[in-house]
């Protein structure tokens, strides 16, 4: 009976190799669309990035289909060792207006997909604060609304889940990563905190059309 170890025959990959991947991960979403090149080196080394990042306590997420590729902390089993490992990958408390904001570009997302046009999702800045107005008080000022709208979608873009648009600042690309942060499961807790929202704003609407 052979007794060897199968990852005896995986290959052993140099850190300078790795490393011209790996920097950019750390540093944040890498797309096949804006640079090729490193995508097909991902592409090439990920069973040595998958091992090299493992030993910092994070995991290689790859999604071939969409084109994207990022890394998260790696959930431990073990809690002590969850603990003992510092995360690299910070999680980012979100606010109320960003999450919805977000739950909003997903689901437009979903419908974007299903209708199987096109690979690309274009929104305007009018379009996305006509997603948002039916969840604020009626009458709600408009000045304002755009501004907040526009302060949600630069923190959006700072995640890394949507783009503006060189020279069209008004328009904004949803980019396919937020399907690996927001699931279905996700959108379908949202929705009941939709629904609570929902009902806790008619009285509010009720007493300003009064």
């Amino acid at each position: 009976m052979d007794h060897s170890n199968s990852d005896e025959t995986r290959p052993i990959y140099p850190v300078q190799e790795l490393s011209p991947v790996v920097v950019p991960l750390l540093k944040g979403v890498i797309y096949r669309e804006e640079n090729p090149a490193l995508w097909n080196s991902l592409l090439n080394l990920q069973a040595g990035i998958r091992d090299y990042v493992l030993v910092l306590g994070l995991e290689l997420i790859l999604d071939e289909a969409e084109g994207y590729a990022f890394l998260r902390s790696k959930v431990e089993p073990d809690e002590e060792i969850a603990t003992a490992v510092p995360r690299l990958v910070t999680r980012r408390q979100l606010s109320y207006p960003v999450s919805l904001l977000l739950a909003l570009l997903r689901k437009k997302l979903a419908e974007f997909d299903a209708s199987g046009t096109e690979t690309r999702m274009i929104l305007s800045r009018d379009e996305v604060v006509e997603m948002i107005r039916i969840f604020l008080p009626v009458g709600s000022n408009e000045v304002k609304l755009i501004d907040q709208v526009d302060a949600n979608l630069n923190k959006i873009a700072d995640l890394g889940f949507i783009r503006r648009l060189r020279g069209q600042k008004q328009m904004i690309e949803v980019r396919r990563i937020i399907k690996a942060f927001i699931d279905a499961q996700w959108l379908a807790d949202f929705d009941l905190r939709l629904t609570e929202y929902r009902q806790h704003l008619e009285p509010t609407q009720e007493k300003t059309n009064g």
